[in-house]
């Protein structure tokens, strides 16, 4: 008998990097949340993914919309994917709501206009910042920073792959499990000290983006198969 998936709920998935991803675990067969502050704004952006579903003949999915809270109440895993502005005042409205999880950190500290040049916060990283808010009863990993929203929202393959990082190997191996649903290649990059690295690239995939008007991602060399 195959291994039921779990719940996922996307904290701030009514943009294009949350209903990406969203789009991606549903049709990989996990039931997904989408969650944001207001009930009327996540059931928008369910609307607009179902219009999107059916517009590309994509059989019928599991995604259901609710607030935050609520989101994270009902799901095995909660992702996040708000900007860094809002970061530590939605992690305080779920806390409750994250005892024993694992939460999936994609926030990646970009302060406008400066959005290209890396401006990691002083404890270190958004993820670093997000376990010393949330104590070790939550299993923050830090992923999908380098991921390009436009890439998740085409049904196409993706040629990048995704750094994750976190303190709890276990939590790590579940996090590539839903790198690998979506389509892409995960490594685990280490304990969540490390997740500045990945943050920090964001900023320079933005200008190598701005130059040459792509989408670019990253890739690891020298493993095949991985």
């Amino acid at each position: 008998m195959n291994e039921a998936l779990p719940t996922i709920a996307i904290l701030g998935g009514t943009g294009a990097l949350g209903t990406g991803l969203a789009r991606r675990w549903a049709q990989a067969g996990y039931k997904v949340i989408i969650g944001s502050r207001t009930l009327p704004k996540a059931q928008a952006a369910l609307d607009d993914l179902e219009a999107l579903m059916q517009e590309r003949a994509v059989s019928s999915v599991a995604v259901e919309a609710m607030e935050n809270l609520e989101a994270a109440q009902n799901a095995d895993i909660v992702a996040m994917t708000v900007p860094y502005e809002h970061h530590g005042s939605t992690l305080e409205t779920v806390k409750s709501a994250l005892t024993s999880k694992i939460l999936v950190d994609v926030t990646v500290p970009l302060k406008p206009p400066k959005v290209g040049t890396v401006q990691l916060p002083e404890a270190g990283s958004a993820a670093q910042e997000a376990q010393a808010l949330l104590g070790d009863e939550v299993r923050v990993v830090s992923a999908f920073q380098n991921v390009a929203a436009h890439h998740l929202q085409e049904g196409h393959g993706i040629e990048c792959d995704v750094l994750v990082t976190g303190n709890n190997k276990e939590a790590r191996a579940d996090v590539i499990k839903l790198v690998q649903a979506c389509g892409m290649r995960g490594f685990s990059a280490g304990p969540l000290a490390n997740a500045a690295a990945a943050e920090a690239l964001t900023s320079i995939l933005i200008n190598i983006n701005r130059a040459h008007k792509c989408h670019a991602g990253i890739r690891i060399t020298g493993i095949e198969d991985a």
